[in-house]
């Protein structure tokens, strides 16, 4: 019999609409698997109960013709995004206590379409690396393999959804950090395009790269939860594209057109082999996608290693957040490097980077302009252990980074939507990620295709065997449980 954390958020909306469910009902349920699962998979900072149950109760006596798709179902934030009076720590000791007084305008949207935070998921340290294992709270842990990382930096969020303790999260990515957790973990992550979704009411928009996104089990899912989150907000540094006449959500229930798909395997930020299961997937996809009706061509790739040393720059000023002074010694080895280094630029040399990596994105999207979307790897390897960066001296971790992960970061540079979808698995059954991007401002041929992509594959609501564990009683990290398919 399906428990209410089995349905998909849509569904779980419905069961509200039909008065099957009340949302207190789906918050209590979530919230007990929160409490027995959420630090073995690290996917909570901060849980917020009677914040979400009186959201929950405010939800259930909202009108009928006031509820959305999303109305009454739970999420989570994560632990990056400003939410006003629950404590945010940014992934970092040095803001352990740290409280909000504004929410983020995502998180105001979230709360108007009627959905409910459950609390505030783990990050990477102020979301500066690709895994999440920091000081404030456990690391986060793949739920099909607790040995493996779930990821960064929204990897608490990823954690979260995997073991079905919220059916969607909001994230965010500046270089990957939505769609390395959904690769990792089997979800779908989503990097919507340069200014569709508010990084506001704080920030300076950091260069264009990063922006915050959703992060679901299926691409409709996702679809209703970018919907909810692309809202025009003045003031912000980047115009936003036009949303499609019928959202996002009744995109994702279209067909594309015959489209041309570009499709390389060629890592981009570094010279690394790529491991044959990611490349498997691309097949996989590229077949898939070929029998939908698409036409499938061999492009160079974009970018090459010879854009890293610009991007590592920008990079170095981006972990330059303003930390007090007294807690810098809280901070992380690798975020100390980090920022060692973002100080140690000069504005010319800064602008010179900005200037020729703009330049090497020009040359590289000519060299793919004729085709409507890109399908590769979103990594090199398929997992990474727990441990594996962190364990490493700074300079080694940062460089293994970029090997691990040479392909999302330059979706950041251009701006282009850009989604990753679980398409693959290894032989041991734990998830492979393939990445497909759109061209800029285009997000909806993008989530139609990944939809269809969806539906070619028989489906991606897949879950692992830590799923249905009772309680954290009964889940070691060393045991089988959480490997594989429930």
């Amino acid at each position: 019999m399906a428990e209410p954390h089995d349905l998909t958020a849509l569904e779980q909306a419905a069961a509200i609409r039909r008065g099957e469910l009340s949302s207190l009902e789906l918050v209590d349920h979530h919230l007990r698997r929160v409490d027995a699962l959420a630090d073995t998979v690290g996917a909570f900072v901060t849980v917020t109960a009677e914040r979400a149950r009186a959201a929950a109760r405010a939800a259930d006596a909202a009108p009928a013709d006031a509820r959305g798709p999303l109305h009454g179902v739970p999420t989570a934030i994560k632990d990056l995004t400003l939410s006003a009076g629950v404590r945010t720590t940014f992934g970092s000791a040095a803001f352990a206590e740290f409280v909000p007084p504004v929410d983020a305008d995502v998180v105001r949207f979230l709360t108007a379409a009627g959905l409910v935070s459950l609390g505030k998921t783990t990050t990477s340290e102020l979301g500066c690396s690709l895994y999440s294992e920091g000081r404030v709270a456990p690391p986060a842990r793949n739920p099909w393999d607790l040995a493996y990382t779930a990821g960064g930096s929204s990897g608490g969020a990823a954690a979260a959804v995997a073991a079905g303790l919220a059916p969607v999260a909001q994230g965010s990515d500046g270089g990957g950090s939505l769609r390395i957790p959904a690769a990792l973990c089997g979800l779908v992550g989503y990097k919507p395009s340069r200014g569709l979704v508010s990084g506001g009411p704080l920030g300076f928009g950091a260069f264009g790269l990063p922006t915050n996104g959703p992060l679901g089990r299926t691409v409709t899912d996702v679809a209703a939860l970018l919907d909810v989150l692309a809202q025009p907000v003045p003031g912000e540094p980047y115009l936003p594209p036009a949303a499609p006449a019928g959202g996002y959500l009744g995109v994702a229930r279209t067909v594309p057109g015959r489209l041309r798909i570009g499709r390389f395997t060629t890592p981009m930020l570094a010279d690394e082999p790529v491991h044959p299961d990611c490349v498997a997937a691309v097949d996989r996809a590229a077949a898939l996608l070929t029998e939908a009706g698409h036409e499938v061509v061999e492009v160079p790739a974009p970018l090459g290693p010879e854009a890293w040393p610009m991007f590592e720059t920008v990079w170095y000023a981006l972990a330059l957040a303003p930390v007090p002074a007294d807690r810098e010694d809280d901070l992380l080895p690798l975020t100390r490097f980090l920022r060692e280094r973002g100080e140690a630029l000069g504005a010319a040399r800064l602008m010179a980077a900005l200037g020729e990596l703009q330049a090497q994105v020009r040359r590289g999207v000519r060299r793919t302009a004729g085709c409507d979307l890109l399908l590769c790897p979103t990594l090199a390897a398929p997992q990474a252990p727990v441990g594996a960066f962190a364990a490493l001296d700074p300079a080694e971790d940062f460089d293994r980074q970029r090997r691990f992960s040479p392909y999302c970061a330059v979706f950041n540079v251009t701006g282009d939507p850009s989604v990753s979808l679980p398409v693959g698995r290894t032989a041991e059954g734990l998830p492979v990620g393939v990445l497909l991007t759109g061209r800029y401002g285009d997000d909806a041929t993008l989530i139609a295709t990944a939809a269809q992509l969806e539906h070619c594959c028989g489906g991606w609501d897949q879950h692992p065997a830590i799923w249905r564990a009772a309680d954290s009683a009964n889940v070691n990290i060393t045991s089988e449980v959480g490997r594989g398919p429930s």
